[in-house]
């Protein structure tokens, strides 16, 4: 037995049956406590999605996936966050909001030594280290780890600016771009300091200026230097990297990234052009990308 008391019969009994999943799905015999949750986990196998959103016409299999997605629609974000003011459409999205201004970034890569506050941010910032389903920008190499991140960035080589300021007329790129510009207008600054009273239009200049309230609070393990920021600890932990997994054929140089052999390719480029090959190089140097090849060693 547990110390819950409920005073309604309806709210007892599914709490009773917590524990007890009688009810199983016939097609992956998946368990679930209650009936309703079995109902809607079973629109999954048969594709159906009875809730359908009248403005634009997607479906979902449960009836508050739809609500938490009309709110797109109506701009309603009802979890607020008591500390920047900041709004969300979801319960979810606010918690993960939060951890953010805890300070608390309790998962590192284990390749260059970046801290994250949420598990999901340091996985997805790993596949950039591995090459796992890792997006590669055509223009300048950089790698992405998620699709989205890799098509805003390419707006940087497109120079469309299709977002515009109804008020002076300035273009942005991005919607989150033209979003932080307007608090120019407005003078909305909703990134309060948590070490004194200034407060900032941008994260990050608001991250930048807390760094001045902390003297050398990032010491690194393998030698007596200390840094007042994480930014600059995290490259420091760079330079004691043995995991450097991606290696330049041509002068045997091994980098933390893709990225970073990508740049470095470049410099090697320029080289070529100001000087003359060597006339024995190897057929097999001469067909690789830049006088470089890749190689991933066993993680």
């Amino acid at each position: 037995r547990c110390c819950l008391h409920h005073h309604h019969k309806p709210r007892y009994a599914p709490h009773r049956r917590k524990g007890e999943k009688k009810y199983s799905c016939e097609e992956c015999g998946k368990d679930f406590t209650r009936r309703e949750t079995l109902k809607t986990h079973q629109f999954i196998h048969t594709g159906e999605r009875p809730f359908s959103c009248e403005q634009c016409g997607k479906s979902f299999t449960d009836s508050k996936n739809l609500r938490q997605h009309q709110r797109i629609h109506t701009g309603v974000k009802p979890y607020s966050c008591g500390q920047c003011g900041r709004a969300f459409t979801q319960r979810s999205h606010l918690w993960n909001h939060q951890v953010t201004h805890s300070g608390i970034k309790a998962y590192s890569c284990d390749f260059c030594g970046k801290t994250f506050s949420l598990l999901g941010s340091r996985n997805r910032h790993l596949r950039i280290h591995t090459g796992e389903d890792a997006h590669h920008c055509d223009q300048c190499g950089k790698t992405f780890a998620r699709h989205g991140q890799l098509q805003k960035h390419e707006r940087l080589h497109s120079g469309v600016k299709k977002h515009l300021c109804d008020q002076c007329e300035m273009s942005f790129i991005t919607a989150s771009g033209l979003k932080m510009h307007k608090r120019v207008h407005t003078g909305e600054k909703p990134y309060k300091c948590r070490h004194c009273e200034k407060s900032f239009s941008h994260p990050g200049s608001r991250n930048k200026h807390e760094r001045t309230h902390v003297e050398g609070n990032y010491s690194c393990d393998q030698c007596d230097k200390s840094f007042k920021n994480l930014g600059s600890y995290s490259q420091h932990k760079h330079s004691h990297a043995v995991n450097k997994l991606f290696h330049c054929y041509q002068c045997a140089k091994a980098f933390t990234s893709l990225s970073a052999l990508f740049k470095h390719q470049h410099d090697h480029e320029g080289l070529k052009s100001s000087s003359s090959l060597d006339q024995n190089e190897s057929a097999e140097t001469q067909r690789s990308f830049s006088g470089c090849r890749i190689k991933l060693e066993n993680l």
